[in-house]
C-alpha cells in the first residue's frame, strides 16, 4: 500500500498464542495458499449450528425460511465488507475463485458466434483456461495492456468477427505477489468498444489481493464487471468463494445454458421441453442445487472474528505490507562470503517507489551456492519442513508468471516436459535453470518473529561464509583426458533415504541397472504398496543406511528425534535369503509402485523391520528389495553425486594443488548405465 505507512500490529502477537493453538510450534508462511482460521471463528461457528435449526433454503418451513434469511442477510454483509451497493452489485456464492471464473465462462461461450477471451500473462492457470472455451485469445504483458488502453485497440488483432471481448487480470499475482491496476477496469471500458463496436468485459482475480488488502468496488463505473474471490484466504474458514456482478453486466448470462435445481420457477419434461428460470435476483439464476448453507452460516461468524482480532482489512494491509518489506529487505541483504547474494528475488520490494502497483506481502525467490549454483526446490522443500516452516515451492499454477520470472521460453518448457519433467518433479533444475521458485507469504497473523526466524533459518543453511581460493597458472594442463577425476561417489541404498559414501580405493561394480547397491531397497506402504519418497515423509532423509561388507550386512541408523523406547538402528543381511521375504504366493504378497510405476519387490517378513521403520515414519510400512537384475524402470538410470578435483599446477610448488568444486543439483550426472 504505497499511499499508506506501514505499521506493525503489535497486538498480533498477543492473540496468536491463544487464537491459533493449531501453529503449535510451526511457522506458517503460505498465506497465498490459505489463511489460517482463528479459535473465535470455530467458536463463534460451533455456537451458532448449536443454536440455530438450519432447514433446506427451498423448502417452505420455519427452519428453511430462516435459514434463507440469514443467506440473504450474510449476502448483503460481504457486498458491505468490499463497499459494494447492493444495489449496484449482486454476490453469487461459488465452491472457489476457480468456480466464479468457470460460472463467467460458461456464460460467454453461450455466445453464438464465440467470444475473443484477452488474458494477462500474469495470471494463475484458472484465468488462463477459460482460453479453452473462446474464439480466440491472447496473452498480453503490462505494456501490451497500456498501449490498448492508450490507443483504443489492439496492434495484434484477435479476429475480425464482431465477438463480445472478455478481458481477464489478477489484481495482485499469486506467483510473487505484484499488484497491477485496478484501474485498468474503467479505463478499458472507456478507451474501447473495440474495433468492431462490441463492449469489453473486464474479470477481475482479487482472489490472492483481497486476502490482505481492503477491495474497494464503491464506485460501479470504475469496477469490474465480474470480481472473484476465495473467502477461506481471507478468512481461512469456510472453504468458499464468491463472484461479484456488477448489474450492469447480468445480461451475460442469459447466454448460459446449463440450469440446475432451485434456478428455475418452472421445468417441462415430458411432452415438451421448456423452462423458465428465476429472473428477480441474479444469484437466484446461478446458484444451481442446494446452497452450502453451514459454509454461508460460518462466513457471517468468520466476518465478527475478523473484525475482533484485526479491525479494518486497511490495518491488515499495513500489518502484512511492514513484515514484507522486512523479509524482502532481509532476504536480500543476506550474501555469501565472497559477496554474492543467497537470494535471487523475483518479487518487488515494498518500499521500491518505482513500482507502479506495488507489491503484496508475498516475496518470491530461488537460492544459490557461493559459485552460483542453483539449490534444488525439492532439497530445500524437505529441509524446511524438517525445520517446521510451511512454505509453497514450485510453479504455483502460475505459467506465465513463472515462465517471465526464470527467463524459460516456450520450447524450453515444452523440452523439460519431453524430457520427464512434471509439476512436482524432484529434478526440478534442468539445463542450468531452475523450473519453479520459493514463494514466502504473510498473512494477518504473521508475526515478527515468523520473518526473523525464516530469515535465520536461510542465513543458517545457505549463506556460505568461505571465500574462493585464489588459484594462479604457470603453465597449462594439457587435455589429456586425465585432467578430471571422480573423488567421491555417493549412492543410497534405500531409495529416497540418506547416502552412502563409497569408501575411497574400494572397488565398486557396475552392474546392467546401474551402480551395485544403489537403491536396492525401497520402503513401501504396508496398505497400497507404494513406494514412500521424501516429499511425503521427510524424515526419510534421517534414515542414514551403511553398508558392511566385512559383517555381510547393511546397517540402518535414525539420526532424528524419537521416543526413548524406539530403536534407533537395525541390520539387515544383505543375503538374498528366500527365508528371509514373504512368498509370492502368499495372500499378502502386493504388488509394489515406484513413481507409479508397477515393479516386482522381494518385501520382508520380519515385523521387527517393519515396526522400526514405522514408527520412525508415523506410517505403516516395511522394507522391500529389488530381485537380482532389478525389476523396473526407476532403477535403470541412477543419479550419481560426484566431486570434481581439477588438477592445476601450483605456482610455488611442482605438485598439482586440487581445489574441489561441489556439483550443485543441475550439475548432477545422470546416466543410463549399460
Amino acid at each position: 500500500m504505497k499511499d499508506q505507512p506501514m505499521a506493525y500490529n503489535h497486538r498480533v502477537d498477543a492473540i496468536r498464542n491463544e487464537e491459533f493453538p493449531m501453529l503449535h510450534d510451526g511457522i506458517y508462511l503460505d498465506h497465498a495458499g490459505t489463511t489460517l482460521y482463528s479459535k473465535s471463528l470455530v467458536d463463534n461457528f460451533a455456537a451458532e449450528m448449536m443454536a440455530s435449526l438450519l432447514g433446506n433454503p427451498h423448502s417452505a418451513s420455519a427452519s428453511s425460511q430462516y435459514t434463507m434469511s440469514r443467506i440473504e442477510n450474510i449476502r448483503h454483509r460481504v457486498l458491505r465488507f468490499f463497499n459494494a451497493d447492493p444495489t449496484e452489485f449482486d454476490l453469487v456464492f461459488v465452491a472457489n475463485a476457480t468456480a466464479g471464473i468457470k460460472l463467467v465462462s460458461d456464460a460467454f461461450r453461450g455466445f453464438p458466434e464465440g467470444f475473443n477471451y484477452l488474458y494477462h500473462q500474469a495470471s494463475h492457470t484458472s484465468l488462463v483456461g477459460v482460453r479453452q472455451e473462446a474464439g480466440n485469445s491472447l496473452c498480453l504483458n503490462s505494456d501490451d495492456v497500456d498501449k490498448w488502453i492508450e490507443q483504443g485497440h489492439l496492434e495484434t488483432r484477435t479476429d475480425t468477427h464482431p465477438r463480445a471481448t472478455l478481458f481477464a487480470y489478477p489484481a495482485q499475482s499469486n506467483m510473487d505477489g505484484r499488484r497491477y491496476p485496478l484501474s485498468w477496469c474503467q479505463k478499458l471500458r472507456s478507451a474501447s468498444l473495440n474495433t468492431c463496436g462490441r463492449q469489453v468485459y473486464t474479470l477481475l482475480d482479487a482472489a490472492a489481493y483481497a486476502a490482505t488488502s481492503p477491495l474497494d468496488l464503491s464506485n460501479a463505473d470504475t469496477a469490474p464487471d465480474f470480481t472473484v474471490l476465495s473467502f477461506y484466504k481471507i478468512f481461512g474458514f469456510p472453504d468458499l468463494g464468491g463472484l461479484i456482478v456488477k448489474r450492469e453486466a447480468t445480461p451475460i448470462f442469459k447466454q448460459r445454458r446449463y440450469f440446475g435445481g432451485g434456478t428455475v420457477d418452472m421445468v417441462l419434461c415430458s411432452k415438451e421441453q421448456w423452462h423458465a428460470p428465476k429472473t428477480q435476483n441474479l444469484h437466484e439464476a446461478l446458484e444451481d442445487g442446494t446452497l452450502p448453507i453451514h459454509n454461508i452460516i460460518a462466513l457471517d461468524s468468520a466476518l465478527e472474528a475478523h473484525d475482533k482480532l484485526y479491525g479494518s482489512m486497511a490495518d491488515v494491509a499495513s500489518h502484512t505490507s511492514f513484515l514484507a518489506s522486512r523479509l524482502h529487505r532481509g532476504l536480500e541483504s543476506i550474501r555469501h562470503g565472497n559477496g554474492e547474494p543467497v537470494c535471487v528475488m523475483y518479487s518487488v520490494s515494498p518500499d521500491d517507489a518505482a513500482a507502479s502497483s506495488g507489491n503484496g506481502p508475498v516475496v518470491a525467490f530461488n537460492l544459490r551456492s557461493y559459485l552460483g549454483a542453483w539449490i534444488s526446490l525439492a532439497e530445500f522443500e524437505k529441509l524446511v519442513v524438517l525445520k517446521k516452516f510451511h512454505v509453497r515451492t514450485g510453479g504455483l499454477c502460475n505459467p506465465g508468471g513463472v515462465a517471465t520470472a526464470l527467463g524459460l521460453e516456450p520450447w524450453e518448457m515444452k523440452q523439460n516436459f519431453s524430457a520427464g519433467f512434471r509439476c512436482g518433479s524432484e529434478n526440478d533444475i534442468i539445463n542450468g535453470k531452475p523450473t519453479g521458485v520459493i514463494r514466502v507469504s504473510l498473512g494477518a497473523m504473521s508475526t515478527l518473529s515468523d520473518v526473523d526466524k525464516f530469515l535465520a533459518f536461510i542465513e543458517e543453511f545457505y549463506q556460505e561464509d568461505r571465500q574462493p581460493q585464489p588459484v594462479s597458472y604457470t603453465e597449462s594442463v594439457a587435455d589429456d583426458g586425465t585432467s578430471v577425476f571422480v573423488d567421491t561417489i555417493m549412492v543410497y541404498p534405500i531409495k529416497s533415504c540418506g547416502g552412502f559414501r563409497i569408501p575411497a580405493g574400494t572397488p565398486w561394480a557396475v552392474r546392467p541397472e546401474g551402480l551395485a547397491w544403489d537403491r536396492e531397497w525401497c520402503l513401501v506402504h504396508h496398505g497400497t504398496g507404494l513406494a514412500l519418497s521424501q516429499k511425503r515423509y521427510p524424515h526419510m532423509a534421517l534414515i542414514r543406511p551403511s553398508i558392511d561388507f566385512s559383517a555381510g550386512q547393511l546397517t540402518v541408523t535414525y539420526h532424528g528425534p524419537l521416543p526413548d523406547t524406539a530403536r534407533t538402528e537395525i541390520s539387515v543381511p544383505l543375503s538374498i535369503n528366500p527365508e528371509l521375504f514373504q512368498s509370492v504366493d502368499t495372500p499378502k504378497a502386493m504388488q509394489s509402485r515406484v513413481c507409479g510405476e508397477g515393479i516386482s519387490t522381494m518385501i520382508y517378513k520380519s515385523d521387527d523391520i517393519a515396526t522400526f521403520f514405522s514408527e520412525i515414519l508415523g506410517v505403516p510400512c516395511t522394507l522391500a528389495r529389488f530381485p537380482p537384475g532389478g525389476s523396473g524402470n526407476n532403477k535403470a538410470n541412477t543419479m550419481v553425486f560426484i566431486h570434481l578435483q581439477i588438477p592445476i599446477r601450483s605456482q610455488s610448488a611442482s605438485e598439482y594443488c586440487y581445489p574441489t568444486r561441489v556439483l550443485s543439483s543441475q550439475s548432477i550426472y545422470q546416466a543410463s548405465l549399460f
